[in-house]
């Protein structure tokens, strides 16, 4: 077992039952012209966290942690997309309208994509998904069972929506989860403070948090071990 300071209290897992999970860090999120900056976001705010996540992702796979990335997108007909969700954002901009880098959020387009620092290797799991939390309408609950895992280090954008919403669906599902604060971002710093706050409230109520120097130092510590 390895144990880690975080927040509200030390961390401890077993890195051959853990996986990191990095959620929807997409170039129609975190590029320059894409989605996010279309709703007026600063894509800055976002982009702060590809550097140390980056060092994570290099540090879980030498360590031979199962490392599981998510999209989110819809299919080309958008019938996988609700229509409460496709009336939401800029009105002359939505969700499968023509972009930057293709047709926005579209399963298959450039833009739905990862970024290219972040992109899955070979045999990397990728869970496409149409909603804000992960095991909704998706596979994650099934490869989690076949693999065995029992805690997600949690990484991605954006920690008020689909990062809150991914932990609070794990929590429910009895998984131990811990969110690395400085490699999850928002678009709007309050939220990512009061985020981060909500999931280790009241004796970690979601989650633990701990900065990823803690866990690179932990896994560089540890053996690699068979995901």
């Amino acid at each position: 077992m390895t144990e880690i300071p975080a927040t509200p209290s030390p961390f401890t897992f077993d890195p051959a039952t853990t996986a990191l999970v990095i959620i929807d860090m997409q170039r129609d999120f975190l590029l320059p012209g894409g989605f996010g900056e279309s709703l007026g976001n600063d894509v800055a705010l976002l982009r702060t966290v590809i550097e140390p996540l980056a060092g994570v992702l290099a540090c879980a796979r030498a360590a031979g942690i199962m490392v599981i990335h998510t999209r989110e997108g819809h299919l080309p007909d958008l019938s996988d997309c609700p229509p409460s969700k496709l009336r939401r954002g800029n009105p002359s901009q939505r969700i499968g309208d023509p972009g930057c880098f293709g047709r926005i959020l579209i399963r298959g387009e450039y833009g739905h994509d990862i970024i290219d620092e972040l992109a899955p290797l070979d045999g990397e799991t990728v869970i496409d998904k149409p909603g804000k939390g992960a095991f909704y309408a998706t596979e994650l609950a099934t490869v989690l069972r076949q693999h065995s895992i029992a805690t997600l280090l949690v990484a991605g954008v954006t920690t008020e929506v689909c990062v809150h919403t991914t932990v609070r669906e794990a929590n429910d599902r009895g998984y131990e989860c811990l969110v690395l604060a400085d490699c999850v971002g928002s678009y709007f710093p309050e939220f990512q403070r009061v985020g981060l706050s909500m999931i280790s409230a009241q004796g970690a109520i979601f989650g633990w948090v701990a900065d990823s120097a803690d866990v690179i130092a932990a896994l560089g510590t540890t053996a690699p071990v068979t995901a």
